[in-house]
């Protein structure tokens, strides 16, 4: 079966929280959801969830960091449509907030499986899916974390918490989507970051145990505006729910 009405998204860690919360509004707009998860029980009850609320929903079991899980999922994703309209690469992990002296390399490379190499290989399997739609965009979930202007600003939060991985892993994700940008000029690529970077908050999720201001909605804004830019949209920007974001 093939889908070539609707708009159809795929959305990395789409079980919970931001993601989640992206697929539930992006369905409110009678789009195809694909929702990536890594845990097919977790992902089986938010689709569950989705599909009682309306959302044309399919599960696409999916862990970013096994090219094995990758291409299972092009291949689902491919059973039921012949393009990909837009990619949510929300897949994150927080680290341990080890500090950079204390970290060890394993921790590090975790980190980066997940934050950095989950999107790319995602991306990459998906590009020729997406590069059948007439307007194809990709959403770099990244975080205030990765911007050298919040962490070298000393009334921003982030500039106190002296973890490594986290942070950097993100800092790599901004270079790794204007890159894509800049090669790739008939996609658009992307970065959201889920707070508010002038307000000094972000949105409470699992990742920072719900301590944030704002609300998972409110921190979906900035993907979601993201996710349905029109075909004359801008590529290679970085932006959270108040507009654009200081690298």
């Amino acid at each position: 079966m093939t889908n070539n009405e609707q708009t159809s998204v795929l959305i990395t860690g789409g079980n919970k929280g931001l993601g989640w919360e992206a697929a539930r509004r992006l369905g409110e707009l009678g789009w195809t959801i694909f929702l990536g998860s890594r845990d097919a029980a977790r992902g089986q009850r938010a689709v569950a969830k989705l599909i009682a609320g309306g959302a044309n929903t399919v599960l696409v079991p999916l862990d970013v960091t096994s090219e094995e899980s990758v291409s299972a999922a092009v291949r689902l994703v491919r059973e039921h449509t012949d393009r990909l309209d837009v990619l949510i690469n929300n897949a994150g992990a927080p680290g341990r907030g080890t500090a950079p002296a204390a970290v060890r390399i394993e921790e590090i490379h975790a980190v980066y499986d997940t934050n950095v190499y989950g999107p790319i290989r995602v991306t990459n399997a998906f590009l020729p899916l997406l590069e059948q739609s007439p307007n194809p965009r990709v959403v770099m979930v990244s975080s205030g974390g990765s911007s050298f202007t919040v962490v070298t600003d000393p009334e921003q939060p982030f500039s106190k918490f002296h973890e490594l991985g986290y942070s950097s892993s993100k800092a790599a994700l901004n270079m790794v989507t204007v890159r894509y940008a800049q090669a790739l000029p008939n996609i658009k690529f992307n970065l959201a970051t889920p707070g508010e970077i002038a307000n000094h908050t972000f949105a409470a999720t699992d990742m920072n145990n719900n301590t944030g201001a704002l609300t998972v909605t409110e921190g979906t804004d900035s993907i979601v505006r993201l996710a349905t830019l029109d075909s004359d949209g801008p590529s290679g920007i970085f932006i959270d729910r108040l507009g654009p974001v200081a690298w």
